[in-house]
């Protein structure tokens, strides 16, 4: 699955980082402690937070993360918006919850 079907299945916002729409999902990871991301997050990834800030941005491109998906209507600061352009890494975003996206996102991953 690429980051654009993501986004139509999901019904998801893009917020930055258009030029990497066609990345491959190859899982999902979700935390919003930064540490936790950068230990156990795989290459290919879907991050699912409610961090806003630029430091998500520099976990996302040193994981090489395929999109960042921020919940609860949530919206990237403007630091992070640019550097997810800088990056081509997506920076999505739903109004749904947490657990919402992150069983919907499964639930497209599993089939």
């Amino acid at each position: 699955m690429k980051v654009s079907d993501l986004i139509k299945e999901l019904g998801l916002k893009v917020f930055a980082g258009a030029g990497g729409l066609d990345r491959d999902i190859d899982g999902g990871y979700v935390s919003d402690l930064l540490s936790d991301v950068m230990g156990n997050a795989d290459t290919g990834m879907v991050w699912i937070t409610l961090q806003t800030h630029k430091n998500v941005m520099a976990i996302a491109s040193l994981k090489d993360l395929a999109a960042v998906i921020l919940v609860k209507g949530l919206r990237p600061d403007a630091d992070m918006a640019a550097q997810g352009d800088i990056e081509g890494i997506p920076v999505l975003g739903s109004d749904d919850q947490t657990f919402d996206v992150a069983g919907r996102l499964y639930g497209l991953i599993k089939k």
